[in-house]
């Protein structure tokens, strides 16, 4: 009977091991964008009148994640313009699904306001779905991230204006590292590095005479 017991507790134990929960904290991470592109307007609930420059930035936190196959969630914000006719500011949730290993697609919806000269101030609802490259930074709380977005902008006020925007997402890390590059070529190197200096080649041996 005590022999029989013996595996039964063996293998409990290891299933303990392999099924207790790991301690791992979700730490949150932050990203933000420079979007380019096209927008799709027109007003009176007409789609697609005019096309227009697409130029604004975007940047998130998302919570709930300690790796790259974790779903996330959490708030955005945005700053973008159209044309350069009008000015828009928004904000939301955003949630991300896992569907590749570190190419994530991120919903998200929210509202904005957006201010031209024709029309004043009014307010609108908003949906965007990014694709792109998003992997869980695991030493900081920053991720970078690349893509193209896609969106669809309802204006609420008087104007009935719509918006359908294609555009691509650059990470703004990525986006400075040029000029990162830039003022480093220009302060020369740290005054804290070893110089490097010229050695001279060694003398060559003097061939011997020999005997006269």
């Amino acid at each position: 009977m005590a022999t029989a017991r013996h595996p039964a507790v063996l293998m409990a134990a290891l299933l303990g091991i392999v099924l207790a929960p790991r301690t791992v904290h979700a730490e949150p991470q932050a990203s933000a964008g420079v979007t380019l592109g096209v927008a799709g307007a027109g007003v009176e609930r007409r789609f697609w009148d005019s096309t227009l420059f697409h130029a604004g930035l975007r940047g998130d936190v998302l919570f709930g994640r300690t790796g790259n196959d974790d779903l996330g969630a959490g708030p955005y914000a945005e700053l973008l313009t159209h044309g350069f006719d009008d000015l828009q500011v928004g904000a939301g949730v955003s949630a991300l699904a896992p569907i590749l290993d570190s190419f994530p697609l991120i919903l998200s919806t929210g509202i904005y306001g957006r201010w031209s000269d024709a029309h004043g101030l009014e307010p609108g609802v908003a949906a965007a779905l990014f694709w792109g490259a998003r992997s869980h930074n695991f030493h900081a709380p920053y991720g970078m991230s690349t893509g193209v977005q896609a969106q669809m902008r309802l204006g609420l006020g008087a104007s009935k204006e719509t918006a359908i925007v294609l555009a691509a997402q650059l990470d703004v890390a990525l986006l400075g590292l040029p000029f990162v590059f830039l003022i480093n070529a220009i302060k020369g190197p740290s005054s804290e590095a070893a110089p490097v200096r010229r050695t001279e080649p060694a003398p060559r041996p003097r061939a011997d005479p020999g005997p006269r």
